[in-house]
């Protein structure tokens, strides 16, 4: 018998979905930049690195919550499928990766944050090129870190938590 998930854990849940379906279009975006560096570059001289710019700050977003999204749905960062559950028991698989991931991005996240709301502050620009938004990848890597770290929390209280398979 399944249980109900807890109402945060569903709530939290379904609020990481909704971040990662807003996201989706930005891979268009992405496209479409990455397409326009060729005629602004050629063609009207000017812009293709604010083009190239743009899209790396948006492939940055698209892919912190890609990676979420890949692994719930079993296709991204899987353990070993071959641990089938067994009754009454937590699966191994979920537990360990859940494992697996925890640290890690709690790890990130606690490294990550403290430089990237001082990027934000200072509204951090690329580096080679002076153009505005390097801050917006910074927040896209503590993005993925706390995404990925939310998950992996849910994940392991619902393989831990009894009668949940």
């Amino acid at each position: 018998m399944q249980t109900q998930p807890s109402v945060p854990a569903a709530a939290a849940q379904h609020v990481m979905d909704l971040v990662c379906r807003v996201a989706m279009p930005l891979a268009l975006g992405v496209t479409l930049l990455l397409f326009l560096q060729w005629p602004l570059r050629e063609l009207a001289g000017a812009g293709s690195t604010l083009a190239n710019d743009s899209a790396q700050a948006l492939f940055a977003l698209y892919v912190a919550c890609a990676v979420r999204h890949a692994g719930v749905r079993g296709g991204h960062l899987v353990a070993r499928p071959d641990l089938a559950p067994r009754p009454g028991l937590p699966t191994w698989r979920d537990v360990g990766a859940a494992l697996c991931v925890l640290p890690w991005s709690l790890c990130v996240l606690g490294l990550s944050a403290p430089a990237m709301l001082h990027s934000v502050q200072m509204l951090e620009s690329f580096p080679e090129s002076f153009n505005p938004g390097y801050f917006i990848i910074r927040i896209a890597s503590t993005l993925l870190a706390l995404l990925l770290a939310l998950q992996a929390l849910l994940d392991l209280v619902r393989a831990l938590r009894p009668g949940a398979r």
